[in-house]
């Protein structure tokens, strides 16, 4: 062989090793089992084009074990995943412990500055945004306008509770299998907890005082429950303390809620292609109390980095492609408008295409009228509208959530419920030092 034909052999192997190396670079994205995730698995042609030597593993969890693997993984550093999909409670925390990758150098085209105040004030810590957001949500009043009319009632565009109840009374007819109004009542801090807490902000409740004392034996809460435990009873559904997120999606497609109050990123599922009612469907704020609140939260589902990554420079290249502007077209170009991740960039809601969208303002309204930092009616030492932005949050919120879906079963009473709750919140606090 002579000497030239070895040596293009020789490099033509070293181009093809080098090729192979360049293709072996995959990166583990941790996500939770909802649609929008799911549909973007779909689309990884477009990723794969644009980026042919990486590739993604995905591990798609439901949402309470997601949390529970990401948390233990990122805490004991465990390596597990390059990408992680979570909260806007766990990014102000995790980013302060220096567990995530900062993302202030994303390329320029992707476009901070175009992020939704709201949505990236959540994900920010000392000026360093620390989270991706793929979607954004508040809450609001999802309901059928065909039984409304048929009751001679109109929902207002900023209803109070009082219209809520109104109208769940009126649109209620059990024989028929219809309930008035479903809401989560499945335990959980992200479940039936989310709703109850943003519910208490607007009735003056919160979950501490100044001085992180708790307030379940407060006559807000008791106010909260009584009128939450009065609207199920009377005109929701069978069985509602196992009802959560997807439940009451379910119900609420199929016909059987005249009302539902829930994350505004449903608004694409009760009016899409699994929706009996789709064509029937109308759209409100969050009902406040006359005391300055509405009962909206704010979250987003973002994607965020390990600091514990060997595949940073991967992991950002995947990141910047999910969250982009260009990823909402292919999304458009796709599903429709209507089927884009929602609430995250001030772009998508100056698009005259997803202005049509009916829900579109409702959602944008909805998410700028939260306010994390000032969430409650009286001032509270803490940040997070349904949830207190601290390490101990999670576990006081679920074993509440399990008294007050208790109290909704009724194996409890409403105040052995707040009794409980204001017991083992107490304990908490004290044991990790925020009280004496």
């Amino acid at each position: 062989m002579n000497k030239t034909l070895r040596a293009l052999l020789g490099a033509t192997a070293l181009l093809t090793l080098a090729g192979a190396a360049a293709a072996e670079t995959t990166i583990t994205v941790a996500t939770v089992n909802n649609g929008d995730m799911i549909r973007m698995q779909g689309l990884m042609d477009d990723f794969y084009a644009k980026n042919p030597d990486i590739k993604v593993d995905w591990v798609t969890l439901e949402e309470n074990v997601l949390r529970q693997k990401v948390t233990t993984d990122i805490a004991t550093k465990g390596g597990q995943f390059d990408v992680l999909t979570i909260g806007t409670y766990e990014v102000p925390i995790w980013g302060k412990q220096g567990w995530l990758v900062g993302l202030n150098d994303l390329p320029a085209e992707w476009d901070k500055a175009d992020l939704l105040p709201a949505i990236a004030g959540g994900l920010t810590v000392d000026g360093e945004l620390y989270a991706a957001p793929f979607y954004g949500e508040s809450s609001m009043v999802m309901y059928r306008k065909d039984l409304m009319e048929a009751a001679g009632m109109t929902m207002p565009d900023a209803p109070t509770w009082a219209d809520i109840k109104a109208a769940a009374a009126a649109m209620t007819d059990k024989s028929k299998e219809q309930y008035g109004i479903c809401l989560r009542g499945k335990a959980g801090w992200g479940e039936n907890m989310a709703f109850l807490t943003a519910m208490s902000n607007s009735y003056g409740a919160k979950w501490f005082d100044e001085s992180w004392n708790p307030q379940f034996d407060g006559a807000a809460w008791k106010a909260t429950l009584t009128d939450y435990l009065e609207l199920m009873n009377n005109y929701g559904p069978p069985g509602a303390s196992n009802n959560g997120f997807n439940e009451n999606l379910s119900l609420m497609q199929t016909g059987h809620c005249g009302m539902w109050i829930d994350a505004t990123v449903a608004a694409s599922f009760v009016t899409g292609k699994d929706s009996q009612v789709a064509d029937k469907m109308g759209f409100a704020l969050a009902p406040d109390n006359g005391l300055g609140k509405r009962s909206n939260w704010l979250w987003a589902w973002s994607l965020a980095i390990p600091a514990g990554t060997e595949k940073v420079d991967a992991a950002k290249t995947f990141v910047a492609w999910a969250t982009s502007k260009e990823y909402t077209q292919l999304v458009a170009s796709k599903e429709g408008w209507a089927n884009v991740p929602p609430g995250t960039r001030t772009s998508l809601y100056e698009n005259p295409e997803y202005q049509k969208v009916p829900f579109a303002k409702m959602t944008l309204d909805s998410i700028n009228s939260a306010d994390p930092t000032n969430p409650t009616v009286d001032p509270v030492p803490y940040v997070g509208v349904q949830f207190v932005a601290i390490p101990e949050f999670q576990g006081m919120a679920t074993a509440t959530g399990q008294q007050f879906s208790a109290a909704l079963a009724g194996t409890t009473s409403l105040d052995d419920a707040l009794a409980a709750s204001q017991e083992l919140a107490k304990t908490e606090m004290t044991k990790a030092g925020y009280i004496k």
